[in-house]
């Protein structure tokens, strides 16, 4: 029988791409996103099939499951991608910054987990693959609100692996470094305060530098194939990192004395 993966924020990069990977390998996919009448290449792969989901909003969570249970005969894998970026100096943002950001990077995907952890349990078996990042594991400035949310996520999907590993639940999260994709472009919300002074030259080196970065990157299709890998490798392992320099960075993150890999990231962020 076949197998079926969820994936959350489906409309673009990631889970666009890891899609199409699946429909490709032969899966069902469950494409979710905030509005699926708007997408067109997608709709056309066979064995997939789009709904609305908005993770922010309590109502599309609960129904979810029980929308995709009419076109397949059961969920096997939950992909948690949803997500976007809110950056600049911290100073410039707002609570509702950092509420949205957290509702959606951290609050979606612990709602949306909870929703599944008893349909999964009553299945005997299932997986939850969360989308972290590598400053999930160290950070960089102006991105102290996705950093912090990132971070959260990477210590929520750790403890549920404790968790869930008696019913049968695998739980992993992939961890992607500069990806090219529309982060940068309308997954990226850049705070506005001008009665808030002195970060202009940081934030225009940083901001420009951290673009130019995810434009010479590789594509989506690389952390697509990384969770391919997550959800058929039979594995218990919990990170999968992805991308050029993803591995590199955290073993340096692991080994190297906190003061030295500070340094480091303050000379890649200035050059």
């Amino acid at each position: 029988m076949k197998k079926t993966i969820l994936i959350t924020g489906a409309s673009s990069g990631i889970g666009r791409a890891t899609a199409k990977l699946f429909a490709k390998k032969g899966w069902n996919v469950a494409a979710t996103m905030r509005s699926p009448e708007e997408e067109t290449e997608l709709k056309e792969l066979p064995n997939l099939k789009l709904y609305t989901l908005d993770v922010t909003k309590k109502e599309h969570l609960q129904k979810i499951i029980s929308e995709v249970e009419k076109d397949f005969p059961g969920i096997d894998v939950l992909f948690n991608n949803a997500g976007y970026g809110a950056v600049g100096a911290f100073e410039k943002s707002t609570e509702e910054d950092v509420l949205n950001q957290f509702k959606v990077n951290v609050f979606g995907v612990m709602d949306l987990t909870r929703q599944f952890i008893p349909y999964f349990k009553q299945k005997g078996e299932g997986m939850i693959i969360n989308t972290s990042s590598v400053v999930g594991r160290f950070t960089i400035p102006l991105y102290s609100l996705y950093c912090s949310s990132k971070w959260a996520l990477e210590g929520f999907t750790e403890a549920l692996q404790y968790e869930l590993k008696q019913f049968n639940i695998k739980v992993k999260m992939i961890e992607p470094a500069a990806i090219k994709t529309d982060f940068h472009g309308r997954s990226l919300k850049t705070f506005e305060n001008d009665a808030v002074k002195g970060y202009d030259k940081m934030e225009k080196n940083i901001l420009s530098g951290m673009k130019k970065r995810n434009e010479k990157a590789p594509g989506p299709e690389v952390v697509a194939k990384t969770v391919f890998k997550a959800a058929t490798d039979g594995s218990q392992k919990l990170r999968y990192p992805a991308g050029k320099g993803a591995g590199a960075v955290l073993i340096a993150r692991k080994l190297l004395p906190t003061s030295w890999f500070n340094k480091m990231v303050f000379k890649q962020q200035n050059r």
